[in-house]
């Protein structure tokens, strides 16, 4: 019965990261798109976290800090470059 309930909710985060790349690929504006790239980022970490608990093994739980750590930085990179359209400032601010 859980086994059935696991792989439900992993076809439907599937589904979830599929339209978020419809949104990507068709998004009016470029906040739709890094909103798209967010909620990919949190659907793969929640696939993770549910292979990790049908597999019954902790050695997922670093890969699910990688992705968090890795679509915050995404997320503020883009937000950043939507604000000032550069991201890295190499001129000290005075």
């Amino acid at each position: 019965m859980i086994y059935s309930i696991f792989t439900a909710a992993v076809v439907l985060f599937s589904l979830a990261i599929g339209l978020c790349l419809l949104r990507i690929l068709k998004g009016p504006t470029l906040p739709d798109r890094v909103v798209a790239f967010d909620v990919i980022g949190v659907n793969l970490m929640s696939i993770v976290a549910i292979l990790s608990a049908l597999l019954q093994t902790k050695a997922y739980l670093e890969v699910i800090l990688i992705i968090a750590i890795l679509a915050f930085i995404s997320t503020v990179a883009f937000s950043k470059y939507m604000e000032r359209g550069i991201i890295i400032d190499r001129k000290p601010n005075r």
